[in-house]
């Protein structure tokens, strides 16, 4: 569901699919060929939220952006089920696993793979192109062309199954 409040409604860009579940509230800007999963909560309320084209935001995946602030997630992003983010700056073709957080103010560089249920501390920022995991997080080794692969193979899914729920919808059955 599209919520408008304080003056700003969310703008979805083409071919992007929104669940009827999600809720995106207020200052949000959804880029193209974008996947707002079953539950997603995007809250543009007190700050802006911008998400760049190709990117997947999972089911229950819940977005702020900090007070006043902007919340940058970038092209072709992976955002894993249940993550929570609170940041500044997602970089492009980033990977959040399940269950990670992401707290105020933080930043992630292009191509940064963050683990399942990982915690990137307030005003942490975390280097591109490195796989972080941990709680504290902590990073582990550099990206590599296999996990490029993988995870451009995973956004294209999402991309995909965008498309397929534009086209087919869903059924209610009582």
């Amino acid at each position: 569901m599209l919520f408008k409040f304080d003056g700003n409604s969310p703008v979805i860009g083409k071919d992007s699919y929104v669940s009827e579940t999600a809720q995106v509230i207020g200052n949000v800007v959804i880029g193209d060929n974008c996947y707002v999963g079953h539950g997603a909560i995007l809250r543009g309320d007190y700050g802006r939220i911008e998400i760049g084209n190709g990117t997947a935001v999972e089911e229950a995946v819940v977005i702020h952006s900090p007070p006043m602030g902007l919340h940058r997630i970038g092209k072709s992003v992976t955002i894993g089920h249940g993550a929570i983010l609170h940041g500044n700056v997602v970089g492009d073709f980033c990977v959040i696993g399940m269950g990670a957080i992401l707290s105020i103010f933080s930043e992630t560089g292009e191509w940064t793979i963050v683990g399942e249920g990982s915690l990137v501390r307030a005003n942490q920022k975390i280097a591109p192109q490195v796989v972080a995991v941990g709680n504290p997080i902590r990073v582990v080794r550099d990206v590599t062309d296999q996990d490029r692969e993988l995870w451009n193979y995973g956004k294209k899914v999402y991309v995909d199954l965008a498309l397929k729920y534009l086209d087919q919808g869903m059924t209610l059955i009582q």
